[in-house]
């Protein structure tokens, strides 16, 4: 029985197109941790899929064909011919003969220039198309855990607030919100603004554990246990409660920004 190919990793088809294969990679992952092996496995299986060059070596690798250009040759062989010097043609009898070269050193035409640049152009777009789209199972995980990071510092500041600066505290929070979840918060947040002042309540959320949901290349879920030390008119001991939070992380130009947020207490 032969080994398992890429294809057979990511259960596509050797003819799937690159948005087949993306697709089942997306799949493939969804419920694995970035320390599975098998996430490992699908990443190092998408990477030489979706790159165009790696996976048609692949292919010839798989089907037993060589390579149709030398491994030395960075050029396609329609631009490698324009390097080959062109054997001298015997002129037809009664072919008049081309005049004698005056130097033996030859010009290379501007549109054969011109076509190069193009081309290296191209191959340029394509490499860093490629970097860009193709992530390494270490980026995510670098991501992964950015965003982890990013929420045990949000949680904090989203859940506490303080009946004697209740404007400064909604302020703070939605730093760390997007445009989208900051709408949600705000319409909770004016209850709070409605009640705190009479009861005079004080909230400080601490962190105590956190881990991964599900992990991405811009948007992570977080799993966070938090206590909120809580004390207001009638108690100035703190009461502490138990909560379990789950946010979702997104990516938006480089920071990582809390975009949703579901709170349940846990049982005591």
């Amino acid at each position: 029985m032969s080994a398992p190919s890429w294809y057979d990793v990511l259960d596509v088809e050797p003819d799937a197109s690159a948005e087949e294969i993306r697709a089942a990679w997306k799949a493939r992952i969804a419920d694995l941790e970035p320390t599975d092996r098998k996430f490992r496995v699908c990443n190092e299986a998408a990477e030489v899929l979706l790159d165009p060059t790696r996976r048609a070596a692949y292919d010839r690798e798989r089907a037993g064909t060589p390579a149709p250009e030398a491994k030395g040759s960075l050029l396609p062989s329609a631009i490698t011919d324009l390097r080959k010097p062109k054997k001298a043609k015997t002129p037809a009898v009664g072919e008049p003969t081309a005049a004698p070269a005056t130097t033996s050193r030859r010009l290379v035409p501007g549109w054969a220039l011109l076509v190069l640049a193009v081309l290296t152009v191209a191959v340029m777009g394509v490499a860093a198309w490629v970097a860009v789209t193709q992530p390494s199972d270490a980026s995510v995980e670098d991501s992964t855990r950015a965003a982890q990071s990013a929420a045990e510092r949000a949680v904090g500041p989203i859940l506490s607030y303080n009946a004697l600066h209740l404007d400064e505290d909604q302020q703070a929070a939605e730093s760390y919100m997007t445009s989208k979840y900051r709408e949600d918060y705000d319409k909770l947040f004016e209850v709070i603004k409605q009640n705190a002042p009479q009861t005079k309540t004080i909230v400080k959320a601490q962190v105590v554990a956190s881990g991964i949901v599900r992990s991405g290349e811009d948007r992570v879920d977080v799993l966070l246990f938090v206590n909120r030390p809580t004390t207001n008119k009638d108690h100035s001991t703190p009461v502490v409660f138990k909560d379990q939070v789950t946010v979702t992380m997104q990516k938006v130009d480089g920071e990582w920004l809390v975009d949703d947020m579901a709170t349940s207490p846990v049982s005591q």
